[in-house]
């Protein structure tokens, strides 16, 4: 079933595992999401004119505003593109306008669908590796081909019968192949080399144009590619290595490049989801002078994409009427009515994350799908040490992590990759030659490595 098919609630439950707490937040971008699989399902004369509900997320760094787009995206299946407003505005600044979102969206779209049509003719690509790497191991005997008919009704002389001796090297090697074929399927012949040919990458030629211009005439960078064909070389590999360099080749020759690109065009335009941060800082009104002309005349520049425009790319035209655009910011300083008004009017739906307290702090760390402890009991796992969080262990991580929050910036969930990697230090850089293969992170573990640190206003200011 389609995620797009998933109630609203259902939706949050999928949210859920991943991020803690901001539930508004979440429910906002499911109906958004619902929204969509509702839309698909008008008749076409009112489906055109639905557009995105967009959602203007508030709230501090690091409480999940980011995470929670990202997410949606990865259930949904829809190619995503996070980018900071402010790159726009720095002093300075040369790149392409704005519509580069738009080609960028496109570039991740195509991408996801590529890996998507990959994953489809793996099991194709790989069967077809192993007949390749089969002739380049023990070619098969070369003999004339058969001479064509003749057009005016003679024959042409024929390729003679094989001989006695051709007969018996065919023979040799087809019981040859066979053994091979079977050693290779065991997996009993990565170590032998074989030669094939690998396409050396060129750079890129946009460099010949002037910023900015990369996508001029639509097709530019093609046209290049097409004058200078990229060139191949012969390398000698062991089969281990050659294998998915073989298997992505053939892989991509059995895919329709044209009809990924028409499917990924389309999956932008229904389904693309734009998540612009840092939106709070280019508020501003003209009138102030200096950089609030500027962080105007980015709004003005974002206000047609967000309205419905057609951006022109290498692929063709590409409407931005359907993507949906999710703007985030603090807004400590300015507030969302600073934004201009034709750019406030296109997000709607705002919802207002709020900051981390330390019980959110405490559940973070455990409660999530891959969650952090989690992550990092696996890494050290692999040396072979086995970490255990106690639960007055976590506790105090997210005690200290509140406390830093509090004294210094506070940038929310981010500041426990900070502790729980200062608390693990040690254990991490002895864990491979270390005789102790178990660690309890108890509270008093935590203690001994934090609290001169954070009792340290200098000290947790840079360190932590």
């Amino acid at each position: 079933m389609s995620f797009y098919q998933f109630t609203p609630r259902q939706i949050v439950a999928e949210l859920d595992k991943y991020i803690v707490g901001q539930t508004a937040a979440k429910r906002a971008v499911a109906v958004a999401l619902r929204n969509r699989f509702r839309r698909d399902r008008l008749e076409e004369e009112v489906r055109a004119s639905v557009i995105p509900k967009n959602i203007l997320m508030i709230g501090p760094t690091g409480v999940g505003k980011t995470e929670i787009a990202r997410r949606l995206a990865s259930l949904a299946g829809a190619p995503m593109l996070k980018i900071e407003a402010t790159k726009f505005t720095e002093i300075g600044y040369v790149g392409r306008e704005v519509d580069g979102i738009v080609r960028d969206l496109v570039e991740i779209s195509i991408s996801m669908v590529e890996r998507e049509k990959i994953g489809a003719v793996k099991d194709a690509a790989r069967a077809g590796v192993e007949a390749q790497l089969l002739d380049l191991l023990a070619p098969r005997p070369q003999r004339a081909a058969p001479m064509p008919p003749n057009p005016f009704g003679a024959m042409w002389p024929q390729a003679p019968a094989p001989t006695e001796t051709e007969r018996l090297q065919t023979e040799q090697s087809e019981r040859l192949r066979a053994r091979l074929g079977e050693k290779l399927t065991a997996g009993e012949m990565e170590e032998s080399e074989v030669e094939i040919e690998v396409e050396e990458k060129r750079g890129s030629n946009v460099a010949l144009f002037a910023p900015g211009m990369e996508d001029m005439g639509g097709d530019m960078g093609q046209m290049f590619s097409n004058l200078f064909p990229q060139n191949k070389k012969k390398r000698r590999l062991k089969i281990r290595e050659a294998r998915p360099i073989l298997e992505h080749q053939e892989a991509e020759r059995l895919l329709d490049r044209d009809a990924i690109i028409s499917e990924a065009i389309e999956r932008a335009q229904e389904n693309g989801i734009i998540f612009l941060d840092e939106i709070d800082k280019i508020a501003g009104r003209e009138g102030a002078g200096g950089p609030q002309v500027s962080r105007e005349g980015v709004q003005r520049d974002l206000l047609p994409l967000v309205e419905g425009a057609t951006v022109n790319t290498k692929y063709g035209p590409v409407s931005t009427d359907h993507m949906l655009f999710i703007a985030a910011g603090a807004f400590h300083v300015s507030k969302p009515s600073d934004l201009i008004p034709e750019l406030q009017g296109r997000f709607p739906i705002r919802v207002e994350l709020e900051p981390l307290s330390e019980e959110d702090l405490r559940r973070i760390l455990t409660e999530p799908k891959h969650a952090l402890t989690a992550q990092y009991a696996a890494l050290l796992g692999a040396d072979g040490v086995e970490v255990e969080f106690m639960p007055d262990g976590i506790a105090e991580i997210a005690r200290f992590a509140a406390q830093v929050n509090d004294s210094t910036e506070n940038i929310g969930a981010r500041r426990l990759h900070t502790l729980v990697e200062k608390v693990l230090e040690e254990v991490s850089f002895e864990a491979p030659e270390s005789d102790e293969k178990q660690v309890r992170v108890n509270a008093a573990f935590v203690r001994a490595r934090l609290a001169h640190l954070v009792s340290d206003d200098d000290l947790s200011r840079f360190i932590l």
